[in-house]
């Protein structure tokens, strides 16, 4: 049984396009197959929620069982020959995963067929197997199409695959996917093959270094980039919007935590395509809140205002302007290199052997990062209540940067005491955004040009919602107040 941790790159490319790819590759010996997949997990998918997953592939007669997890560019890998369709539950970490027995309870639960055309080759001193596959995962009725680039690095630098992977964009449209073919089944059988991505928990280990806590921030973070940017390419949805910029935004507070350990030559370069990807989806998120805010609750006014209609209207129309022109941006080359030079920095970055702390524990890191954000946070809410909107507006960033921060390395505390502690920073950021939403609302219907009656319905109902804002400065006032007073989970025993 081989135990390894395999480096590999996967990309979404069109069919038509894995032609143009093979060409514009490096020579290489060249070979076809027919590769057929089964992937296993138990009824209450015990592997899916470790992070794993259990294959049995067939190829030219042979059977192979492979059980994969762990996330980022280098996974985990356990490979084994095996005699059968089912999987041995005594090879590998199996045991480990399923105990108690479980491992017995081990069902099909989809499978992919693809025809693959894999080629090794030189680059520069690494070797690369270049692997593209075209073929459909299937579980039960229901079949999605899979179309995809994979560079594997067999010997060399990680570096290598990043730079054969720019090199291969200029040829065909490569989409950088951080979901294997194990999440597309997985997927497929739950019912939701396309669907905008929330942000999920970051897991760190007790002994975790400061490397480890960015590192794992960047992969969550750029791993939602992506499959929002799918869902907006392929059914573009309300929430892909917002869930591509809350991603994006995620990321960049990461680097500003991170900035006084991972700031090099690439530091600035990578936060400016953050911030230009961030700002694409700026004009489509604020019409979508205005719309879900304001035109929703006055389409159920008995009677209506009078231009609700051609606001209605109006809006609806800058809507969709605004959304083509997000799903446009991450169409684009600019994001596709966003994709790859972000990964390739956060993964194999010079930040990484720029100092020593780097390598310390990042739950020390945590406390200081933390009580810093805090204190910053203190500092702009004195006076809330009295406040200009700007003083109110600088506030909500940095009670943003202490929530992205608290979700980051709240693995590493005990989780009743952050979560007590997220409740009271969850109500102020709400108090708050609602008072950014009111302030938004006024420039974004004037950047319109609306005609007469939808301008008079739109001056109404921003007054009518902007008379809400006393109440919710008060809301947030007490909030931070509540916050203020909260015990800091990172510094209790």
């Amino acid at each position: 049984m081989t135990n390894a941790c395999e480096i590999e790159l996967k990309f979404l490319c069109a069919p038509e396009d894995l032609g143009a790819v093979l060409a514009a590759a490096p020579a290489g010996d060249d070979e076809s197959r027919e590769l057929i997949s089964v992937y296993f997990d138990t009824p209450d998918l015990a592997l899916q929620k470790a992070g794993a997953s259990l294959r049995v592939r067939e190829s030219k007669g042979a059977r192979v069982q492979t059980l994969k997890r762990g996330d980022g560019l280098s996974r985990e890998e356990h490979e084994t020959p095996i005699v059968g369709d089912i999987p041995d539950p005594d090879l590998g970490p199996l045991r480990e995963l399923l105990p108690h027995g479980q491992a017995a309870t081990l069902k099909p639960a989809f499978n992919v067929r693809v025809t693959r055309r894999q080629r090794l080759i030189r680059y520069g001193d690494a070797e690369i197997e270049l692997a593209l596959d075209q073929g459909e995962v299937r579980g039960g009725r229901d079949a999605s199409p899979i179309s995809e680039v994979e560079l594997e690095l067999m010997s060399g630098d990680p570096k290598a695959l990043f730079d054969l992977a720019r090199e291969l964009s200029t040829a065909a449209p490569l989409y950088l996917s951080f979901d294997g073919k194990a999440a597309r089944g997985q997927a497929l059988v739950a019912g939701s093959p396309l669907q905008a991505r929330r942000r999920e928990k970051v897991a760190l280990a007790p002994a975790a270094s400061v490397a480890d806590a960015f590192q794992a921030a960047g992969r969550n973070a750029l791993g939602q980039i992506a499959a929002n940017a799918v869902v907006l390419r392929e059914a573009p949805q309300v929430e892909a919007v917002h869930q591509l910029r809350v991603a994006a935004r995620r990321l960049r507070s990461a680097l500003a935590t991170f900035s006084d350990v991972v700031r090099d030559k690439d530091f600035e370069r990578v936060k400016r395509e953050l911030r230009w990807l961030s700002k694409a989806g700026d004009e489509a998120r604020n019409l979508d809140v205005f719309a879900a805010d304001v035109l929703e609750p006055a389409a159920r006014l008995d009677p209506p205002p009078a231009g609700l209609a051609a606001l209605t209207e109006a809006v609806e129309a800058a809507r969709a302007r605004a959304r083509r022109d997000v799903v446009e941006a991450v169409s684009s080359q600019r994001f596709r290199m966003l994709l790859i030079d972000a990964t390739a920095w956060v993964e194999t970055g010079d930040w990484l052997k720029a100092s020593d702390a780097v390598h310390g524990p990042a739950k020390a890191f945590a406390a200081d990062v933390l009580a810093r954000r805090r204190r910053k946070l203190r500092k702009c809410g004195r006076g809330l209540r009295h406040a200009a909107p700007e003083t109110r507006h600088a506030a909500r960033i940095e009670a943003k940067k202490l929530r992205y921060a608290t979700d980051g390395f709240a693995s590493l505390f005990r989780e009743k005491r952050v979560d007590r502690f997220t409740k009271r920073l969850k109500a102020l950021q709400e108090a708050l955004g609602e008072l950014n939403d009111i302030a938004t609302a006024e420039p974004l219907i004037a950047h319109l040009q609306l005609p007469p009656d939808a301008a008079f319905a739109a001056g109404e109902l921003v007054g009518l919602r902007a008379g809400r804002a006393d109440a919710l400065v008060d809301r947030a006032a007490k909030a931070l107040d509540k916050l203020n007073h909260a015990e800091p989970f990172w510094a209790a025993r």
